[in-house]
This record gives structure tokens, C-alpha cells and sequence, in this order.
């Protein structure tokens, strides 16, 4: 097996809903854009608050794919 390399980057995804929609609308908005996705880690669960109230639920994701540049 040939070697690989892989890059990770970090996303935010956001949802009035849940942390698991906010984290799935990150990976889906990495689809679009990058290839070979390979692993997501969620990194941090928060909320954003207005007047007491959740207003969004926030997942900050560790997102890998496979590296193709020289």
C-alpha cells in the first residue's frame, strides 16, 4: 500500500435544532467542496443564547481528507 497524507481542517457547523444537525450541516457543506472525506471528530459542543434561551446549537468539527497536492 502506497503512502498517504492526509489534511484536517476545522469547521463550525450550526443548527437551531441539535448539535448532531450542526454537525452534520458541516460535513455536508465539506462535501461540496472538498473529495475523499474520511474521518470528522467533533471537537467542541456549544450554544449560542439570546434572552436566556438557545437560540443555536454549535459543533465545531475536525474534518480529514486525502491530501493531493504536490
Amino acid at each position: 500500500m502506497a503512502e498517504s497524507v492526509y489534511k484536517v481542517i476545522e469547521l463550525i457547523g450550526t443548527s437551531p435544532e441539535s448539535w448532531e444537525k450542526a454537525a452534520a450541516a458541516a460535513i455536508k457543506r465539506a462535501a461540496k467542496t472538498l473529495r475523499d472525506l474520511r474521518v470528522a471528530e467533533i471537537s467542541q459542543l456549544d450554544m449560542q443564547l439570546k434572552d436566556g434561551k438557545v437560540e443555536s446549537y454549535r459543533a465545531k468539527v475536525k474534518v480529514s481528507f486525502k491530501y493531493e497536492g504536490d
